[in-house]
C-alpha cells in the first residue's frame, strides 16, 4: 500500500487543481473519447509512467514531485520524465 500512496495523494491534488487552466491529466481523462490517437497514446503513458513512479525506489518526496509534474504538463512532462527521471 505504502508504495502507492503518493498516486494517492496526487488523486486530491489532481481534482482540486483541475480547473486551474490548461489541459491536465484529469482534463485528457475526462474526455478521452475526444482526444483521438495521439491524446489517448499520452494518457496511456501518463498512467503507466505514474505506476512506474510509485514502483520505483525514490522517496515519497521525489515520487509527489515527479507525479505532479506529470499531470500538469502531460506531454512535457513525460519527455522530462524519459529524459531525467529513470
Amino acid at each position: 500500500m505504502r508504495k502507492y500512496l503518493p498516486a494517492l495523494v496526487a488523486l486530491p491534488v489532481l481534482v482540486l487543481l483541475a480547473g486551474c487552466g490548461g489541459p491536465t491529466l484529469i482534463d485528457y481523462a475526462e474526455h478521452w473519447w475526444g482526444l483521438g490517437i495521439c491524446g489517448t497514446i499520452v494518457l496511456i503513458m501518463d498512467v503507466i509512467a505514474i505506476i512506474e513512479i510509485s514502483d520505483s525506489d525514490r522517496t515519497f518526496g521525489g515520487k509527489v514531485i515527479w507525479v505532479l509534474v506529470l499531470i500538469f504538463f502531460p506531454v512535457g512532462g513525460l519527455i522530462i520524465y524519459y529524459f531525467f527521471g529513470r
